[in-house]
């Protein structure tokens, strides 16, 4: 991180990685509730068409991750109105229709979307990283349909980093000059979402042959952002606030949802199934320094005295 003019520059760059082992055709989904001053999460969803004939699923998460912090939002979507918000469009659910999933009605087709709470997946912690693999076979005794999602929420530690307060590393001599030009302090978060990227991914990923035959067709990441900041929109293609009402019990705790915008980016491949998907966003932090107000204060009541002291040591020779 460098400091300049009151600015602060960061840059976060993760690559993830899915990939299926079967027959299929699938898409990615990435939400991230992001927040300025707790705690950050990535809502993952995978719609996997073909699901019958695939026999597992993995997925890389760039970070480490417990069993214990995945959380089964799929569970949350047998409210009607929240359906609505996530496929934005009329549903119509059969909630838990059996002991591993529900079956969701929409757009003149039916889906089944998976509890991963009653599966047996594993994780496995590779490098600053983590496994996350699931048996699809296990799935064929439950499935209705030859489509399926996975909907589940993760803590995205990543962001965390990426708010937390930092030190800089100028002289005292700078961070003096700099707090008192300006109490304004401008911050731009670089952030970077990069799926099936060979260059950021660990060799021990790179090493799987089915990754580099995966067939993702699409993936889309959507970015919802707290007021506080200000995110660069040029590669948005759409742009809607989040709805409060319909996202009721089930946006993260302690997420603030007051004038929240949702960004959507969306990358398809059209004839080269196995190309890879890059989401770069800026985000922008505009606030006061703390610092500088307390030097302001500390100036100013420095020259009151002096003020004073002048006054009175005046007033000694003339009255």
């Amino acid at each position: 991180m460098g400091i300049f003019s009151g600015k602060r520059k960061r840059f976060v760059d993760d690559g993830w990685a899915i990939w299926i082992d079967g027959n299929d055709t699938s898409t990615v989904y990435i939400n991230d509730w992001i927040n300025p001053t707790k705690r950050s999460f990535a809502d993952v969803s995978i719609h996997i068409r073909g699901v019958k004939d695939s026999k597992t699923m993995h997925i890389y998460i760039p970070f480490l991750l417990e069993k214990e912090e995945i959380s089964d939002i799929s569970l949350k979507l047998k409210n009607e109105r929240l359906l609505r918000a996530v496929f934005a469009t009329r549903c119509i659910i059969e909630f838990k229709k059996n002991y591993c999933t529900s079956e969701v009605a929409y757009n003149g087709k039916t889906v089944d979307i998976v509890h991963l709470s009653a599966l047996n997946f594993s994780l496995k912690q590779i490098s600053d990283g983590t496994l996350l693999t699931i048996d699809l076979q296990e799935l064929n005794a439950y499935l209705e349909n030859d489509e399926c999602y996975f909907i589940f929420r993760i803590p995205h530690k990543s962001l965390d980093a990426i708010f937390k307060e930092q030190t800089s590393v100028g002289t005292l001599r700078d961070r003096f000059k700099e707090s008192l030009t300006t109490p304004v302090v401008n911050e731009k978060y670089g952030y970077s979402i990069r799926i099936n990227e060979a260059r950021l991914l660990t060799d021990e990923i790179n090493s799987f042959s089915a990754l580099h035959r995966q067939k993702l067709k699409k993936a889309s990441v959507t970015i919802s952002i707290h007021s506080d900041y200000e995110i660069a929109d040029t590669n948005c293609y759409r742009i809607r606030r989040l709805e409060k009402d319909l996202y009721e019990g089930y946006v993260p705790e302690d997420f603030s949802c007051d004038d929240v915008i949702t960004y959507q980016w969306n990358q398809t491949r059209q004839i080269n199934l196995n190309g890879h998907f890059n989401f770069y966003f800026n985000i922008t932090h505009t606030f006061i320094s703390k610092f500088s107000l307390l030097l302001y204060l500390v100036i100013f009541i420095i020259f009151s005295v002096l003020g004073n002291f002048t006054w009175e040591t005046m007033k000694s020779f003339f009255v």
